[in-house]
This record gives structure tokens, sequence and C-alpha cells, in this order.
């Protein structure tokens, strides 16, 4: 059921979308799907409507492969060409102004800010904020504003939408009521959804066994971690992922949450520029025991200088493999 807040928050979205006569949409650094759904959905209903539109992320360079297939993609523009003044600026699927890296600048530029998201320890950056920490993803938080807005749902916006949902969903592992209902809306236009999830999750180049086969051999278990749960991570270095994409690296945490023994995964990813500096991924699961049972590692990226959702979060340390392995265990308590 829609709060009567959230039914503001929709209501001045709209408004602001419906004055601005400029538009840029910002998504957060090292993208997933449900961040580039949203941003290139949004910039697909804009266009149509006439309304100058810009897409951008700060890092990588280029656009995840995998998403490269996405309806809206020509919206996408560099860092480097973002407009420095706009009518409105929307953020989608960012916590906090920090996931903008070093498009975060572009932020007093804009005569309104807008934040679209679904993370419970979003700071509410911008000047309107709609945030459903209950969503499942980010892009369905945008089918809810474009329902509020009046606006259709054609095939290419439902691709958007899908591409962010049955992602952040792990495949439908992790719903709400409500879920399946919006999924089957989606694919209704006529969307190939088996397609859309092979390509985004179930496909991968030859060189992704040897990064696996390097990286899970750094892996290991602390079984007494947060009170016996336990904690399995993993190291992925420089040098593993030469000539690999990004996803394949960012698709390290999935395989390493498997373990049985723990309930808690972490893979620690080191930066190509700073030695010395990681991007941490962390998992939780639900113990089954009782509704929202399991470690929130929201919480526990948080205190770390992170955030995220309550079984799926990271955070930015700096230090040696050691260090950051007891940094975490600190936290986890």
């Amino acid at each position: 059921m829609t709060t009567m807040r959230e039914t503001a928050d929709l209501e001045a979205a709209v408004a602001a979308l419906d004055a601005a006569r400029s538009v840029t949409i910002l998504c957060h650094v090292q993208p997933d799907a449900d961040t580039i759904g949203s941003g290139l959905a949004l910039a697909l209903v804009l266009h149509r409507r006439g309304t100058a539109v810009q897409v951008s992320f700060a890092e990588p360079a280029e656009l995840p492969f995998s998403m490269r297939s996405l309806p809206g993609v020509r919206h996408l523009v560099a860092p480097a060409e973002v407009r420095a003044e706009v009518d409105l600026l929307v953020t989608v699927d960012c916590g906090s102004a920090t996931r903008l890296g070093v498009l975060a600048d572009r932020l007093p530029g804009a005569a309104t800010t807008m934040v679209i998201d679904h993370h419970r320890s979003n700071t509410r950056f911008g000047a309107i904020n709609v945030v459903d920490s209950a969503a499942e993803s980010t892009t369905s938080v945008i089918a809810r504003l474009l329902d509020a807005w009046r606006v259709p749902i054609d095939p290419d916006v439902a691709h958007c939408l899908y591409a962010g949902l049955v992602t952040d969903t792990g495949s439908f592992r992790w719903v709400r009521p409500g879920t399946h209902e919006l999924a089957e809306r989606l694919l209704s236009t006529g969307i190939d959804g088996a397609e859309i999830a092979r390509t985004l999750l179930d496909t991968h180049p030859f060189g992704w066994l040897s990064m696996l086969s390097r990286v899970l051999g750094t892996a290991r278990l602390v079984p007494d971690a947060r009170g016996g749960v336990g904690l399995v991570y993993a190291f992925v270095h420089r040098d593993d992922v030469d000539g690999v994409r990004s996803e394949e690296v960012e698709s390290v945490i999935d395989i390493v949450r498997t373990t049985a023994e723990a309930g808690i995964a972490a893979v620690f990813k080191q930066s190509h520029g700073v030695p010395d500096r990681w991007t941490v991924s962390l998992r939780s699961r639900d113990t089954g025991v009782s509704v929202g049972d399991g470690v929130d590692v929201a919480e526990v990226a948080t205190a770390l200088g992170g955030g995220g959702h309550r079984f799926a979060a990271g955070y930015t340390a700096y230090g040696t493999p050691e260090e950051l392995v007891a940094a975490l265990l600190a936290a986890l308590g």
C-alpha cells in the first residue's frame, strides 16, 4: 500500500519532470543493470516527450558489455559531456552522492535535484526524494513513477525495467508481494525475458573460468564470525582480471555467497589505479527462521563507509588484505 508521503513524493517528482526542459540522469559508479535500466527507461520517456536528456556514469570508461543491448543506450554520454547546468538532475539507484563519483560535482549546477532509489541507507540528498526501501529494485520504483505520471510502458521501456528487476532480485530469488505481478506486466509487452536474463546473467567469456580459478583459490572460511554465522571471503587482485570485463568481476560474489557454512560472504576487489584501494561486495542470506532474519550487511557496510540493502551491500576500503579482513571481522562483531 502506498503511503501519503510516497504519494506526495511521486506527485512532486511528476511535477518536476513535467516542468523540466533539460534533464541529466546520473547512474552510480561501476553500474549494474538496475541503475542503467532505470536511467535509460526514464530517458526514453523524456526523449519522446521532447525533453533534452543525457544519461551518464563516472566509471568505468565504457558501459559493461552485457548492458549494451538495452534500448536507449544512445542517450549515454561520457562524463566530460554532462552539462554543467540543467533544469533537473536525477540520480537513480544511488544511496548517497558519493556513489556518483566525480559526477557529484554536477549536483550544484542543477536547478532541481531528484533522487530515485530503493536503498535503505539512502541519505536523501535530493530536493525531491522518491525512495522506497521495501522495493525490490529501483526499476520497480521507476515503474510506479511512470504510472503516477500516466505514461504507458512500451516494450523498450519494459526491457530496461525488466533488466533491473531480474538482476536485483537474483533471477527472482529475492522477491516481495507484487514482484511477479510487475514481471508479468513487463513481459506482457512482448519482451523476451529469458534472453534478457541470459545476456545479463548467464553469458561469460572463456577467460572468466581461469579468472575464477585464481580468485576462488584465495577463498577462506571463518566459521565463528558473527557469533557462528560464519564468513567466507575471497580476493580479486589486479592481475587476476586482465582481459576480463567488469561484469565478470562483479559476478564472483554470487558464487562465493553459495557457501553453505557461511551466512555472510565478502569479495575484496583491488583497484587498478590505487593498489591499496579495494571495493568490497557483501552478501548475507535470510536464515529462513523468521521473516527478515539474517545479518543486515547494510549496517555493516555503512559502519565501514558504504551502504546498500539488508542482504547486499558494499563499501570502499584501503589497506593490505590482512588489514581489510581484520576491519571487516571487527565490524561484524
